[in-house]
């Protein structure tokens, strides 16, 4: 029961975040014509048509690219990693998801990663690591919660918001490079607290958004988790692999610092405050997993 009620408590947070984060950049757009002139609607507009079409070219974009930049190489059968390519297909059948397709990153330290922005162009990548130092339910475990991502079409939802903190950089840039050539524009029209208020707007932008891509990321974690223990029926296997995994300081050396957030854990290993992290701290997570 409790696992069930994680899963749709953070499905819930998610929602909101993601309706919050639209309503933000479409807020920006606003903030950014209202200063010019007064009015709302065509910044509105002008967040809409960037978003979409930014949103658009990175949905596009091939799980071979982020492979070969993490440079993963693709396992074809099972005559590698026996253990490895049967865990995959078990979760993914009791997922009822295709077969993702399978990736191993030579790298000493373990870690895994989900991505495709469909169950049908799903795949996961897991490093040497993971195999060298987990036993097969911890690594079972690892892998129901990259299926787990697949399922929950999560590496659409980042990739949605990286777009989104993107637009919103873009636009925030324009419009104080326009404000400073157009010397802020008539101001006879405009009240000034909402005056302050837009242009304060516009400037934090960049970071509010960045804080809010990072606490879906971090929501997405916790409901992987909770769906990978839907998955295995086994929560102990997979905080165990997460305390395996946190307690190993070394970073995966081949991972992308753009791909860093799709990781099982911070491949990174950096110490950053919360609010600009992309995974939640191994010790909640695990002190949920052990409560299920």
């Amino acid at each position: 029961m409790i696992m069930y009620k994680q899963i749709e408590r953070n499905k819930r947070h998610s929602v909101f975040i993601v309706a919050g984060f639209i309503i933000f950049v479409l807020a920006v757009g606003a903030a950014i014509t209202y200063l010019m002139n007064g009015e709302i609607f065509t910044g509105m507009i002008l967040a809409v048509v960037l978003g979409g079409t930014y949103t658009m070219m990175m949905l596009m974009s091939s799980t071979n690219v982020v492979m070969r930049m993490n440079h993963a190489q693709e396992v074809k059968d099972g005559s590698q990693h026996r253990r490895l390519w049967d865990a995959v297909g078990n979760m993914a059948m009791v997922a009822r998801i295709p077969r993702p397709r399978l990736f191993i990153i030579k790298d000493s330290s373990p870690n895994a990663f989900a991505t495709g922005t469909s169950p049908e162009k799903g795949a996961v990548a897991v490093t040497t690591g993971l195999l060298d130092r987990l036993n097969h339910e911890e690594i079972e475990g690892v892998i129901a919660h990259e299926v787990a991502h697949i399922r929950n079409y999560d590496i659409r939802l980042s990739t949605i918001a990286v777009a989104l903190v993107s637009v919103v950089a873009i636009i925030s840039d324009l419009g104080i490079r326009m404000l400073f050539f157009s010397r802020g524009g008539n101001n006879n029209n405009k009240h000034p607290i909402l005056l302050i208020f837009a242009l304060v707007l516009v400037i934090i932008s960049p970071l509010v958004a960045m804080m809010i891509r990072m606490a879906i990321s971090r929501n997405r974690e916790y409901l992987a988790d909770a769906s990978a223990v839907e998955l295995t029926r086994n929560p102990g296997a997979l905080a165990r692999a997460l305390e395996k995994i946190s307690g190993v300081s070394q970073p995966v050396r081949e991972a992308s610092g753009a791909s860093a957030s799709i990781y099982f854990s911070d491949p990174l290993k950096r110490k950053t405050a919360q609010l600009f992290s992309s995974h939640p701290p191994p010790k909640e997570r695990i002190k949920r997993l052990y409560n299920m």
